[in-house]
């Protein structure tokens, strides 16, 4: 190992690197038998090649087609033969892939994602057949599926401009059907180097033993260039863009209204007003858009706010999404929504939330966050995602106390920054087209 265990609070957690260049999170915690085992790996939907929409989440599926060791399946059955769950998912940046065991099968969990991260069973058959399994997600989750991709795939083209930023991450079906062995191999290799790659290990070990373990599995996969990673920024919107598309299968017309957030990396306080700005507005009965245009106007059947395109904060970098969806009557103007929807954001500028309405809000958020991460498995999830996006893993622990100190002053400049003249708004209609 090129550097030496560092001890760091919480949990007396320890930071390892690799001489191939993995970047590994050991987390004791001893209060269950229980481990996990995650890599997080720095390529998302954003860092796919033109032409190869769709790659980072195809090879997701196809890293759980087989390795260097194990057939197809084997995978599957090594994990719920010992009791256990897995999975892997594909976001704007990264891909994940995890596994939560019984404490003494931690070895065993090592083992698996150490053999596909060295060499992934990448075949013609195994390739053409996840091809067709991601289509088939496409044509169940998308394009047969009231709102399917709405707003994450139809409003990122028109709030941004380049292809990083507004190209659909689930793929085109052209692109992976014209998809080569020798595309999934060069992105493999690209991608998938050690260097470029977070190890998180969470629970019932000893830090020294499982140090040991991961430099036995670990340690000899070859080191290989790391890529650069790609600037995802671009300029702001200098006005209100607009577009409209049809949904065959929406019973009710909706619309997404978009807005760039703050960077977090350097602008953590502005990025968090956000988050709770989107709380205050459409979080519970209480909220403000869903007070005013659910129960008050009766303009929509329903309204929605979030920070991160995906639903989720601080799991993209920078640029990343403030959005606004809601569904309404067909008798009622998308405008009347808009519109409504800017007076209260004017309202809040202007005045901020009630000093208790703003505690209730971010206390309930910041029980929530304590208690999703009693979760082994969403706790290690939050850390490695944390120390792969934004360097520090202990981001995860600050989250509910940043939260809480979040004040009405800045809520109120949340609002303020969310401008008509700087923003998307996408509209939907039900109906086939031509």
């Amino acid at each position: 190992m090129s550097t030496a265990p560092t001890s760091a609070p919480p949990e007396q957690r320890q930071r390892l690197t690799l001489d191939n260049g993995l970047r590994v999170l050991l987390a004791p915690d001893r209060t269950n038998p229980v481990v996990g085992v995650a890599v997080h790996v720095d390529v998302g939907f954003r860092s796919e090649p033109e032409g190869r929409t769709g790659f980072a989440h195809l090879f997701e599926h196809l890293m759980f087609q087989g390795s260097e060791s194990l057939e197809k399946l084997a995978h599957f059955r090594h994990v719920q033969g010992s009791g256990g769950v897995f999975n892997g998912s594909t976001h704007q940046d990264y891909t994940d892939y995890f596994e939560i065991l019984p404490a003494g099968a931690l070895e065993r969990g090592l083992f698996l994602e150490a053999d596909r991260l060295r060499a992934p069973k990448l075949t013609e058959d195994n390739l053409r057949n996840q091809i067709d399994v991601v289509k088939e997600e496409i044509r169940l989750n998308v394009l047969n599926r009231p709102y399917g991709g709405f707003p994450w795939i139809l409003l990122p083209p028109v709030l941004y401009s380049t292809f990083a930023n507004a190209h659909n991450g689930y793929g085109d079906f052209t692109d992976l059907e014209t998809s080569t062995l020798d595309d999934a191999a060069a992105f493999f290799d690209a991608y998938y180097a050690p260097g470029n790659a977070v190890l998180t290990v969470v629970g019932d070990f000893d830090p020294d033993d499982a140090a040991a373990l991961v430099e036995r599995h670990f340690g000899d996969i070859p080191a290989r260039p790391v890529p650069a990673r790609p600037a995802f920024g671009e300029p702001a919107p200098d006005g209100e863009r607009y577009e409209s598309v049809l949904d065959a299968h929406a019973p009710l017309p909706a619309l997404a209204l978009g807005y760039r957030l703050p960077d977090p990396g350097t602008d953590l306080p502005g990025y968090l007003a956000h988050a709770v700005l989107g709380s205050l507005l459409t979080d519970g009965e209480a909220a403000r858009l869903t007070q005013r245009l659910v129960y008050g106007d009766g303009l929509v059947t329903d309204v929605s706010a979030s920070a991160g395109l995906m639903g989720a904060p601080l799991d993209a970098r920078d640029p990343d999404t403030f959005t606004i969806t809601a569904v309404h009557p067909d008798t009622v103007d998308p405008r009347q929504v808009v519109d409504a929807v800017d007076a209260e954001l004017l309202v809040l500028g202007e005045r901020g939330p009630d000093p208790e309405e703003l505690r209730r809000v971010t206390a309930r958020w910041a029980s929530a966050l304590h208690r999703e991460h009693d979760r082994l498995m969403n706790r290690m999830l939050a850390l490695g995602s944390a120390e792969l996006v934004h360097g520090r893993a202990e981001l995860s622990d600050e989250l509910p106390g940043a939260i809480a100190a979040v004040t009405p002053e800045a809520v109120a400049a949340a609002a303020n920054a969310l401008r008509p003249d700087a923003r998307a708004l996408l509209v939907l209609t039900p109906g086939a087209g031509a």
